[in-house]
């Protein structure tokens, strides 16, 4: 019996001794790493950061004393809604009121703008939403876009990132490489390349998702991108798998993708909801229109989203070869072009297939 109390007890002592280590890890590690220091820091969070970063971030920075400690105190209390933003934080600032801040949003720089870069625009429109939102101006994105310098520095810095986008025969090198989002930025000063670096990183963000499905694919990242793009300006959301599918199919049987949104980009115009080509455009021989080049584009024709790229690089299963959208913005997939135009004369009678 005197054994057994023995083993009780130092069992006992044991669990003081790791309750007593786990307290002071706990109070150490809570605790502001400077109670003097009150000097703003600049903290960065990127859109689309994990939480495990945002800890590497803040104890880069000396504003925590461990990013393990960080990653496991917003488990443990299911911290979960961490804006990204440009935040000013100091070393007097404990682990709760730095997390509190996070949780908040910026609240710490009046000066911070806030850009958002829709699916489905293009590079001149994202030059615009710089212009109208910056002390940048339209011409600087386009130039800047032109310097084969820059491009060869973003070529070595991204893995998804090659070549191709210095071909002459493109537009605008990064169009389609740019991710659409809200991003946040400490004020109108910001650089462009600041601007064009979020968005890149973000992009490999969701890349990374899906390298293994990219490796294994047919297509080029490039390609998968320019895909994504005609795909994001051909359909909504909840048309892409099908939309995907058709091009997909299409390549297969080395049709021509019949896109009228590469027919308008391939002429400098913008392509619209229910936008369809005259035939002034589909005869135009560029190197963007799909109605007089076998395959896929030079390049992409507008900044594709998260569901744009995932459904390029995995469409739905479908034996679709043709769809066409009524004045409504409804898309209608057929495996005929008889039924294509069938659909179509019936469109037309219900007045629903106005142009």
């Amino acid at each position: 019996m005197k054994k057994f109390r023995n083993i009780a007890l130092i069992i006992l002592l044991i669990l003081a001794v790791l309750i007593i280590s786990l307290c002071t890890i706990y109070n150490i590690n809570i605790k502001a790493v400077d109670k003097n220091d009150s000097t703003k820091i600049e903290v960065v969070i990127p859109s689309g950061t994990s939480q495990k970063n945002v800890g590497k971030i803040l104890e880069e920075k000396d504003l925590i004393r461990s990013s393990t400690f960080f990653e496991i105190y917003i488990k443990l209390f299911n911290v979960k809604d961490i804006k990204a933003s440009t935040y000013y934080l100091s070393k007097d600032m404990d682990l709760k009121e730095i997390i509190s801040i996070l949780e908040q949003g910026n609240s710490y720089n009046p000066e911070q703008i806030t850009i958002t870069f829709k699916e489905g625009i293009n590079i001149r429109e994202f030059a615009t939403v710089v212009k109208n939102n910056t002390n940048n101006t339209y011409d600087d994105v386009i130039n800047l876009l032109k310097e084969e310098e820059y491009l060869d520095e973003l070529i070595d810095t991204y893995w998804f990132i090659t070549d191709e986008i210095k071909n002459e025969k493109i537009y605008y090198s990064l169009e389609g490489y740019l991710f659409p989002d809200t991003y946040y930025f400490s004020n109108k000063d910001v650089s462009i390349k600041e601007i064009i670096a979020k968005m890149l990183d973000r992009m490999e963000v969701e890349l990374n998702k899906y390298k293994t499905e990219i490796e294994n694919s047919d297509l080029s990242v490039h390609q998968l991108l320019t895909l994504a793009s005609i795909i994001e300006k051909e359909g909504k959301t909840n048309d892409f798998g099908n939309i995907s599918s058709v091009f997909h199919n299409r390549l297969a049987l080395n049709m021509s993708l019949g896109s009228c949104a590469t027919a308008y980009y391939g002429m400098g115009l913008d392509f619209n909801e229910i936008g369809i080509a005259t035939n002034e455009m589909m005869q135009n021989k560029n190197d963007y229109n799909t109605y007089v080049i076998q395959g896929l584009p030079v390049g992409a024709i507008s900044l594709p989203g998260k569901e744009a790229i995932e459904k390029a690089l995995m469409p739905e299963d479908t034996e679709y070869l043709y769809f066409l959208s009524d004045n409504q913005g409804v898309t209608y997939f057929f495996e005929t072009y008889k039924e294509h135009q069938q659909k179509q004369q019936e469109l037309k009678q219900e007045g629903k297939w106005e142009r």
